[in-house]
């Protein structure tokens, strides 16, 4: 089995900062591509950063110089750093994963996590 938990979400004036963190666990074999997604209310989930296995990183437009993804392979951890938070940044965050399992080392499967709730205050 494998779990994606994302924690680091909360309540925060706007021009304040958060860092989201997204674990995962279980029987992984290898992690490629670690996205967080957000949708707020009303709204469909959009993609807000991704980052490849080789370090790579992609932004949405609305987020790009206030955001931050990064991961840690060793731990497979990622995170998402941010920053200058707007009162349209209010959302719930998932984390998204693309990985293989050490049952099925060559099938790439996706793995969402519950997320996790920010709100950004005015």
């Amino acid at each position: 089995q494998v779990q994606l938990v994302e924690s680091g979400g909360g309540l925060v004036q706007a021009g304040g900062s958060l860092r989201l963190s997204c674990a995962a666990s279980g029987s992984i074999s290898s992690i490629n591509k670690m996205d967080w997604y957000r949708q707020a209310p009303g709204k469909q989930r959009e993609l807000v950063a991704l980052i490849t296995s080789g370090g790579g990183t992609n932004y949405a437009d609305s987020v790009k110089g206030r955001f931050t993804i990064s991961r840690d392979n060793g731990k497979h951890m990622a995170y998402l750093q941010m920053s200058s938070l707007k009162p349209e940044d209010t959302a719930v965050y998932y984390c998204h994963a693309e990985l293989s399992t050490l049952q099925f080392p060559s099938a790439t499967y996706s793995y969402w996590g519950q997320g996790t709730r920010v709100t950004v205050s005015s």
